[in-house]
């Protein structure tokens, strides 16, 4: 099970609606829910964003940080949910 600490799920509360068009959690203890039912993957720098879409075989157009499923942490982490 994944680790989501507070500054990934307040990122994730804060930005969700980049990835989905009505919110899916409102507090964080459904962050932390939705986030463990979906297996979010909290990364480390662009490098393990890469492999990590590599891993899953998805193919993503431009800058991978700019992609809908990745949100920055905003200390040098991303999470990624898949959509």
């Amino acid at each position: 099970m994944e680790n989501y600490d507070d500054r990934v799920v307040q990122c994730f509360l804060r930005e969700q609606g980049k990835l989905f068009p009505e919110p899916v959690a409102e507090t964080p203890e459904e962050a932390r829910e939705f986030l463990e039912d979906c297996f979010a993957q909290v990364v480390r720098g662009k490098k393990q964003v890469m492999q990590y879409f590599d891993e899953v075989g998805a193919d993503v157009e431009g800058d991978v940080l700019d992609a809908a499923e990745v949100f920055a942490i905003g200390d040098g982490r991303f999470l990624i949910v898949e959509g």
